[in-house]
């Protein structure tokens, strides 16, 4: 996913971008395939044209409602980490972001499960120094890399600053 150049600062360079990770899909998937299904299975069991108008009807809502959306959230849903900034964007009508300078990130750690081990994904948990406390960011593919990266740009931003020089 790549982020708008319009949202950077001169100056301002992308370290790393992503969005989550498509097991994220895997719900609206079989949503939409037990919708179909069901659909497919009462059209055939009942023979009435008015009353498989209304379970298709019934079976598109579902569709738009459990598979679509959640499709289109995760489609502009994204997270960028900048020499500067941490970025996140999100929402399909009403567009949400959230940025965190570098400079307030205290702690970067990661939280992977056994499912999120076995698709290479995990949750990458910023602690910042504001009254948010903790930035969760779920099911970030690499999770452990991405950690590495962000941990190695603290590391060197906190090295330019003066008086840092020792610690």
């Amino acid at each position: 996913m790549a982020i708008s150049k319009n949202l950077l600062n001169e100056g301002e360079q992308i370290v790393f971008d992503t969005r989550t990770h498509p097991k994220a899909l895997i719900l609206p998937f079989l949503a939409l395939v037990v919708a179909l299904a069901v659909a497919v299975f009462l059209d055939k069991a009942i023979d009435n044209s008015t009353v498989s108008l209304i379970i298709w009807l019934l079976a598109l809502a579902l569709i738009l409602w459990l598979s679509v959306w959640p499709f289109l959230n995760w489609l502009v849903a994204g997270y960028a980490v900048t020499n500067r900034r941490l970025i996140t964007r999100s929402g399909v009508i009403t567009r949400r972001g959230h940025d965190i300078p570098l400079t307030r990130v205290s702690d970067v750690a990661y939280e992977k499960d056994l499912i999120d081990r076995l698709l290479g994904c995990g949750t990458l948990v910023i602690s910042d120094a504001s009254t948010h406390g903790q930035v969760p960011l779920h099911d970030i593919p690499r999770v452990e890399e991405r950690q590495r990266v962000l941990n190695d740009l603290l590391h060197k931003l906190h090295d330019g600053i003066p008086g840092n020089e020792g610690i």
